[in-house]
């Protein structure tokens, strides 16, 4: 009976001394608990099946909502449009040729105009960004190009895929032939108004309520087709920003028109549709002296700032002769 009621007397055992090699490989494997990495083989089964389940229900999660996000959107056309949207429905301008872009802040078009590799440079650069113009046909490279067709001020509307084409090639003496006139120290520049999906424009097509700032000549040209099909159209014009710019900018002449026609919009993401553009053609800028150029798009719905470059584009312009 002493027996029975006597607790068993129990001794702590000390750990053997193992060196640090025999140690890590008993980490490794112990082969009397079968313990691989510190764990039985049915420990490593449970928590590599509870970490499957737990990253499967994560991907799930994930790519449903992901599904539900693009049941919201349309591939051809944005949810938040014009006011709505973040750029607004004020479209701003952009200009062609841009310096290099190992430079983006610099908005400087210098070269020398007898020097080969310089007009080169800048007739390479407008090259590679009228390639998307030039190309004709169908396939890959001129995708939604077989929907381009001319168009005029007295063109009906185009067909549902139809979208206007832009001949580049036409903009006489502004094509590549002549290298953009660049080598007679007369360059052109391209001017093309900033894509806004739906945005239609409100062209000053009659010399009522013309802007008080909108330059003279310009006022001229709109008297002079005013009640005209070709009237409809985003207006612009090209200044010198300062009183010495001014004088050093020289004759101006917009090509093929002084303006982008309305019938080239809306923009709504067809298939092939390309931006109008205009060819400014500076023909005899002072040389040897920086210009400061100023181009604004004019039309009712089009809101000028220079401050923040609303519906307007600054520019410099250098041309030298070595």
């Amino acid at each position: 009976m002493a027996d029975k009621t006597k607790v068993a007397e129990q001794y702590y055992a000390p750990p053997p001394d193992l060196g640090k090699w025999e140690s890590f490989r008993i980490f490794l494997w112990n082969g009397e608990t079968g313990q691989f990495l510190g764990r039985t083989g049915s420990s490593w089964a449970k928590i590599l099946l509870f970490y499957l389940i737990f990253y499967a229900i994560l991907v799930g999660f994930f790519a449903a909502m992901l599904a539900i996000f693009y049941q919201t959107l349309d591939s051809k056309m944005p949810k938040w449009q014009l006011d709505g949207s973040i750029i607004g429905s004020n479209p701003g301008l952009g200009f062609r040729p841009m310096p290099d872009s190992a430079n983006v802040e610099s908005t400087l078009i210098y070269y020398k105009a007898n020097d080969k590799g310089s007009v080169l440079k800048w007739a390479q650069i407008i090259d590679d960004y009228l390639e998307q113009y030039r190309k004709k046909g169908s396939g890959v490279e001129a995708s939604g190009a077989e929907y381009r067709v001319p168009c005029s001020p007295t063109s009906g509307a185009t067909g549902e895929k139809q979208v206007c084409d832009v001949p580049v090639d036409d903009f006489h003496p502004c094509t590549s032939a002549n290298q953009y006139n660049y080598e007679e120290a007369g360059p052109c520049v391209f001017l093309k108004l900033n894509k806004i999906f739906n945005w239609i424009p409100k062209p000053y097509n009659n010399t009522e309520d013309l802007p008080s700032n909108m330059p003279d000549d310009l006022k001229q040209h709109i008297k002079m087709v005013s009640g005209k099909p070709e009237a409809n159209t985003v207006w612009v014009s090209c200044e010198g920003e300062n009183p010495a710019d001014v004088e050093n900018i020289g004759p101006v002449q917009y090509i093929p028109r002084r303006g982008f026609p309305a019938y080239y919009y809306p923009f709504t993401n067809k298939e092939g549709y390309l931006s109008p553009l205009v060819a400014v053609l500076f023909e005899k800028p002072r040389t040897g002296v920086l210009i400061n150029i100023e181009c604004k798009a004019w039309a009712k719905n089009i809101f000028y700032d220079r401050y923040e470059r609303r519906g307007s584009v600054h520019f410099e312009l250098m041309v030298d002769r070595a």
